[in-house]
Parts: structure tokens; sequence; C-alpha cells
């Protein structure tokens, strides 16, 4: 295989930002409260890079089949339990099966190649596999094409395939029986998989073609892992992201709210009089809800390498691979820059925030700038001690870690910054030394 890529120097991208966000909560924990981290001895606020690859990966395919941006019109994946229900609806939208019937095959078919579903007796995820899996988008469209066109093979198997599972089903004893052997009693409730039609070859290759990670593009960049089928390829993804957390203290806000009760308000404001208005006095419902308020720091990489490779593994040329490496690298940092989790987005307005401070720059090797906040910003004013406003005391420490690091590392080029905050444009002009270059967008943070 030969992959193209320009410089071993120039392998990884690293992208650092700033962002500070006001009364938000973007990721919470089961509890509904905000996530947190101790760093540096004091505790911070946290957003998961789950939350973050998410949103990311989501803005990045709806731009591209909405015909925007680099990645306009390329193919992207989908990440769901869904894949029977859309195989179904392909086949009777497109194929004009039977409701019943293209479910039923559906899940027989993708069941058989390796994937488990929910209990049958429930209604809700009788139909779900029990994994998410992240596939192309097209492939249900795709599994039902081959279904419709083996439609004699596969109605024939799948008659064989669920007979043979309700006689094991009607076979099997029940939970918590035990059996007699003699000498003590042996639990039989797990007992031994009965045998089921396999799935006819032709089928078992269409399905997992379909389900291959192809030409789409976001599972290349943020891979995937399959661990039930053992011959569909998984896929080590080329971005690496971190948690976000505050460079500051945390500090946590339990928002008291009373919502109002429509109907009430209405009949209290035409009360004929003081007995109705108090039958209508109160909130209709009250509660809490936690926000956040911070300065954060967070961190991605972009191997390019790997990006090339997964994109010729997948069935690229070496060509090809380049030409979609490139649009997927100047997506990745829109992304990177625009994306934001949309958890209370409309409470909150969290997903307008634009961040303080952008700073991109190649190496050989990946550069993680979370030690320059482990002593974390102390926000008094500069007369008191303190490093005042944490967001430009933040560019400050972000800056000079970088300009330290870089005359050590040779292999890291200059470095290219990025703000949408006229105040940090300004103390950027101020700063001395810091090896870096100012752009006007995020497609200029990528060499």
């Amino acid at each position: 295989m030969t992959v193209n890529t320009s410089s071993a120097s120039c392998q990884f991208l690293s992208l650092h930002l700033l962002e500070t966000l006001v009364a938000v909560l973007p990721v919470r924990d089961e509890n509904g409260a905000p996530k947190s981290i101790v760093y540096g001895g004091t505790e911070r606020h946290m957003i998961t890079s789950q939350a973050r690859r998410r949103a990311e990966r989501v803005h990045t395919r709806n731009r591209a089949n909405a015909g925007f941006g680099a990645l306009a019109g390329r193919s992207t994946g989908t990440r769901t339990r869904e894949w029977a229900l859309i195989t179904a609806r392909a086949l009777t939208s497109e194929h004009g099966w039977d409701a019943d019937e293209a479910i039923l095959t559906a899940r027989a078919v993708i069941e058989a190649t390796g994937l488990k579903f929910g209990d049958p007796a429930k209604k809700t995820v009788a139909n779900l596999t029990k994994v998410l899996l992240f596939a192309p988008a097209d492939a249900g469209t795709r599994i039902a094409a081959h279904i419709d066109e083996q439609a004699g093979t596969v109605r024939s198997w799948v008659q064989e395939y669920v007979q043979a599972q309700a006689a094991a089903a009607a076979a099997k004893p029940k939970k918590g029986a035990r059996k007699n052997t003699g000498q003590h009693e042996v639990d039989t409730s797990e007992g031994s998989e009965a045998k089921l039609p396999p799935l006819p070859h032709a089928t078992r290759a269409a399905v997992l073609t379909a389900l291959a990670p192809r030409d789409a593009i976001d599972i290349a960049l943020y891979g995937r892992f399959l661990a039930e089928i053992a011959d569909s390829p998984n896929v080590d993804g080329a971005v690496q992201s971190s948690h976000a957390f505050t460079v500051h203290e945390a500090e946590q806000v339990d928002d008291f709210y009373a919502a109002a009760d429509d109907a009430k308000l209405d009949r209290k404001a035409n009360a004929l009089d003081f007995l109705d208005t108090a039958d209508d006095a109160g909130a209709g419902m009250t509660g809490y809800q936690s926000l956040i308020t911070g300065t954060f720091y967070r961190h991605a990489v972009l191997d390019r390498l790997k990006l090339r490779r997964n994109l010729q593994a997948a069935g690229m040329t070496a060509q090809e691979a380049e030409e979609a490496s490139v649009a997927a690298e100047a997506e990745f940092v829109t992304a990177f820059v625009d994306a934001f989790p949309e958890a209370k987005k409309n409470s909150t307005a969290s997903t307008g925030s634009l961040p303080a401070l952008v700073l991109a720059f190649e190496g050989e090797r990946p550069y993680n700038y979370a030690a320059a906040f482990q002593a974390p910003i102390d926000e008094n004013p500069v007369d008191k001690d303190g490093e005042g406003p944490a967001g430009p005391a933040a560019v400050k420490r972000l800056l000079k870690h970088h300009a330290f690091v870089s005359r050590r590392r040779p292999d890291i080029t200059t470095g290219r910054i990025l703000t949408y905050d006229p105040q940090i444009d300004a103390l950027i002009t101020t700063l001395e030394n810091t090896g870096v270059a100012s752009v006007a967008s995020p497609e200029e943070l990528t060499a």
C-alpha cells in the first residue's frame, strides 16, 4: 500500500482551543449534575471528549449531506441500533415488500451475520441491535437491495431459520430450572446454543460489504469498534480528542426555576373575586438545574498518515485517499472550531459560543498542552497577586507554553492562531516571541 504524506514531521496536526462559556450545561452525569475532575489539586468542570466528538461528527455529516464544505456530497456514516428497521423500510418503500415480512427478514439476516438483538418479547427493543453500529449511511439500502435480488433464496432460509429459533425456544429450560444428575443438581438455565441454519454465503458477504467502512469519511476519522462480527473490519480512528476542562477552579450554580401554568394565570387574571385568585396562586412547576461557567481548554490531534491509510484500506486509491484526506482535514478543523454539544441549547444558547483562541501546528508526534493549566488560574486582580480574568490569562499561558516547547522540539512547525475575541486579538499584539502567526478563518489553520 502506498500512502502519500508530505513530510514525516507534518504527520500530526495538533489543535488547541480556549473558550469561555457562561451559564451552560453541555454535558451531565447520571444525576443531571455537571461532570468534573480534580486536576492540580482543585476541582474543574469537564466536558467529555465523547460529547465533543459526537458534536463534531454530526456537524461534519450534516454539512456534507447538505452540500456544504469540503466534504459536500461525500459518503458519511450513521451510528445506530436500528439497522434492521432501516433495512425493512427500504424493503417496503423501494421493493414493495410487506412490512411484517420485511422486518422479520431484515432482523434474521442481520442477526445471523453475528449481531445480537434485544428481547423478542419486548416490542421496544425486539428489532434493535444490542450495540450501536457505526456504518455507512446507505448500508440498510444496500442490504435491502441484496435481499430483494436474492428473494427466493433468502425467504427459504428465513423460514428455516425462524422455525429453528422457535424449536430452540420451546426446548430451552425455564430460567432457574435444575437437572438431577443422580449425584447433584445442575443449573441448566444457560442451555447450549441451538444449531441454527447458517446465512447463505452470498448474503453474509453482501451484509459485511454493506456494513464495512467503505468510503464513509467520518468512520475513517473517528474509527469504530465492532467486536460482535469478527470478520467485519474495525477502524482505528485518525482523530484523538481530550476532555475539555476549566483552566481555573470549578464554580457551579444550582439555579432554582419556577414554570408558569398558562391556564392558571389566565383564570387568575380574569378572576371576579380574591377567592378565585387564591385558588390559582403558585407556580405550575418548580425545580433546580445546575449551570456551569468557565474558560475551558480542549485539545485534539489529527493523524494524517492514519487517515490516508484508513481510506486506502477501505478501497480508495492513493490519489483518491489523498484528495479525500485533504477535504476531511479541512472539515475536521471547521468542526473543531464551530461544533458544540446541543444539551440545553434552547435554554442556554450554548451553541452560539465562539472560541477565544485556536492554536494549530504540525509535528512528528501529538502535543497536548494541558500541563500549562495544572496550576489553576487565580482570577483575582493582578495588583492582588492574581492573573486577572481567566480568558486573557489562559491565552498568555498557552502561547508562552507553546513558545517554550517549540524552542526545544524542532519538528514543531510555525503555529497559526485564530481568535474571535477583539480583546484577545489586541492582547496577542502585545505578546513577544510567541512563534505564531494570526489567521482569519478556520480554513487557514490547516497547512
